[in-house]
């Protein structure tokens, strides 16, 4: 049960990051700023914060229309998926 709470931190953690990183890029969008790279909001997502990230996707309105985007967000979040699952099994 330890090897659970520690993934529960870690997950709380990097998606609340991820969630606050979505709010500083959405901003950024609307006053013309220095913009966060794809690149990074899906580094994030992959790391354990695909739930900030999907958060800050509805409540932000952000990142939505991109098709691209969108796939590999989702495929982040099913190897995410995939990967808790076998740590499950596997533990």
């Amino acid at each position: 049960l330890k090897g659970l709470h520690l993934m529960i931190i870690l997950y709380t953690l990097l998606s609340t990051i991820t969630f606050v990183v979505y709010g500083f890029d959405k901003l950024a969008a609307e006053r013309g700023g220095k913009r966060v790279r794809e690149r990074t909001l899906h580094l994030l997502a992959l790391c354990g914060g695909w739930p900030g990230a999907l958060a800050g996707q509805q409540i932000f309105r952000h990142k939505r229309r991109n098709r691209t985007f969108q796939v590999d967000f989702w495929l982040i979040v099913l190897l995410n998926i995939a990967l808790l699952v076998g740590w499950h099994l596997w533990s």
